[in-house]
C-alpha cells in the first residue's frame, strides 16, 4: 500500500488539496452571501440623542468651577519720580497675603553703615 521511491510530483494529492481549497472558498462566499442578506434585513439602533453630552459638560463646568485655582502673583504700580508708572510683581503666600517687599541694595548699604557706626561707637565705650 506504500509506493517508495518516485522523483516526480504527486499530481493526486495536489487534486485533493485543489478540491479542499474549491470547497474552502466555495463556502466562504456562501457565508459571506448570507452575512450580507442578514445585514441589510436587521434595522440599525436608534442613537443616543446629544443630550448626554451637554449633560457631560455641564459637570465638568461644575467640577471646574469647585477645584481650587493656583496662586498668582498680584502687580502693584509703583510711581517714580519721573512720573513714569512702573509695575512690580509680588509674591502671595498660600493664605493670599503678600510677601513684605525686600529694600533695595542701596537702603541696605545705608543701614549698614549706620550700624557699624553703632558698634563702633558702643565698641569705644567698652560696652561690648
Amino acid at each position: 500500500s506504500v509506493k517508495l521511491g518516485g522523483l516526480g510530483p504527486d499530481y493526486e494529492a495536489i487534486k485533493e488539496k485543489k478540491q479542499k481549497l474549491k470547497l474552502q472558498k466555495e463556502y466562504s462566499r456562501q457565508i459571506k452571501e448570507y452575512n450580507m442578506k442578514n445585514i441589510t434585513l436587521v434595522q440599525k439602533l436608534p442613537t443616543k440623542p446629544q443630550v448626554t453630552s451637554s449633560v457631560s459638560r455641564q459637570k465638568a463646568l461644575e467640577y471646574a468651577k469647585k477645584i481650587p485655582r493656583p496662586k498668582t502673583f498680584m502687580t502693584r504700580v509703583i510711581k517714580t519720580s519721573d512720573k513714569e508708572a512702573k509695575e512690580e510683581v509680588l509674591p502671595q503666600t498660600s493664605d493670599g497675603t503678600s510677601f513684605p517687599k525686600i529694600p533695595s541694595l542701596e537702603t541696605l548699604r545705608s543701614r549698614h553703615e549706620k550700624e557699624k557706626e553703632v558698634v563702633a561707637a558702643f565698641q569705644a565705650l567698652h560696652i561690648l
